[in-house]
């Protein structure tokens, strides 16, 4: 009897000691892009929990994550995919997969992880469990602004060729591949809306952008926003616009003009110029607040130590932060209670209230750039 209880003891002593369980929901990753590494940190709290070394150049970094939140597949420059267990804080698997690789995407499934590469172009595809190769689609061309779409497709721009490509991975060892041409000059990236229906290049070799109808592929792209410069010569730019699906804010869609200091708005229901936002610098990222009020606004060099917001019905800049220096991006909780907001020369992550803009912490990180948090997961085209 004393052995057994001396056991039940034991036992109950591990218990106690074993860490609480917890979900990911609140969870997100930081690039930390000079030390090639992430910071692994929670939103209720607002804290850093850790740091995980050895993810190569993550000089220009993105992330997708498994549809559990659990993983995070963290696509570097140097060709390298690798597998991070958010909750042991590890990585559980890398990969160099190319010698230059631009973003990824996963499948609508969670089974299958694509990565688009520079060099040699083409896209890669992989098991999402073990990393284990699938199936490479070649292109000949550098492929920018890849996104998941629905039915387990990934649709890409092609830079060079001007084309858009979509891959249907529903048999990942034999995807089946349809090329749109002609779409316009050096699409730069792309993204799909929230619902999964339209894919839209932006084009730097000339003003406007390119629309394909996901649900009617075979209409071909259409062009949208042509000749939105009106002839004016670009100024110089020192940091290309991204795009994704985060710049739709209800029925507007808020984009950065590349060469100019505005925004362009586009009326996702007649694929119209809406309107123009006039604000401090060359954006970069507009990002819409859940709730769709508000589109936060960060700018290139040299302007690039300012975030600006703009009110979506007045379409008009409303308030100004000023995070730190080379303000790279942000991103907003799931509920936009909080703003997310990386200064990297400042090395810090500034994270301010929603609703009032004000400041309510501010994490220390070396050279900080992407933030990503696990509520992408449940995002078509992130």
């Amino acid at each position: 009897m004393r052995s057994i209880a001396l056991a039940a003891l034991a036992l109950g002593l591990a218990a106690c000691a074993a860490p609480e369980p917890r979900g990911t929901g609140d969870l997100g990753l930081v690039v930390e892009r000079a030390a090639g590494r992430i910071m692994l940190v929670e939103t209720s709290g607002r804290s850093i929990l850790g740091r995980i070394e050895g993810l190569g150049d993550l000089s220009h970094a993105a992330a997708v994550f498994s549809r559990d939140g659990r993983y995070a597949y963290v696509f570097g420059r140097d060709g390298g995919l690798t597998k991070v267990d958010l909750l042991r804080a590890r990585i559980e698997r890398r990969v160099i997969q190319a010698g230059n690789s631009i973003g990824g995407a996963i499948s609508q499934d969670g089974r299958v992880v694509a990565v688009a590469n520079y060099a040699p172009g083409g896209i890669r595809l992989f098991d999402s469990r073990t990393l284990e190769p699938l199936a490479e689609v070649l292109t000949g061309s550098k492929v920018v602004g890849i996104a998941d779409a629905p039915g387990n497709r990934f649709v890409f721009s092609l830079f060079e060729a001007g084309e858009i490509w979509i891959v249907d991975a529903s048999d990942p060892r034999k995807p089946l591949v349809k090329k749109i041409p002609g779409i316009g000059r050096q699409p730069y990236d792309g993204f799909i809306t929230p619902n999964g229906r339209h894919y839209i290049a932006g084009l730097f070799g000339e003003d406007g952008l390119a629309l394909v109808d996901l649900w009617n592929p075979e209409a071909g792209a259409r062009s949208i926003l042509g000749n939105y410069g009106r002839g004016e010569v670009p100024l110089p730019v020192y940091k290309m616009p991204h795009l994704r699906g985060w710049a739709v804010a209800g029925r507007y869609i808020f984009l950065p003009a590349i060469g100019r200091h505005e925004v362009l708005v586009l009326d996702s229901v007649t694929w119209t110029e809406a309107g123009r936002v006039a604000v401090h610098g060359q954006p970069v990222f507009a990002v819409a607040q859940p709730g769709a009020r508000r589109v936060w606004v960060n700018f290139a060099f040299p302007n690039n130590g300012v975030v600006q917001v703009i009110d979506v019905p007045a379409m008009k800049v409303v308030h100004e932060l000023r995070p730190g220096r080379t303000v790279l991006h942000m991103e907003f909780t799931p509920r936009g209670e909080q703003a997310w907001v990386s200064s990297r020369d400042d090395g810090a992550v500034v994270v301010y209230d929603g609703a009032s803009f004000a400041e309510l912490t501010r994490l220390p990180a070396e050279s900080p750039s992407g933030i990503f948090l696990t509520s992408r997961a449940a995002m078509t085209g992130f």
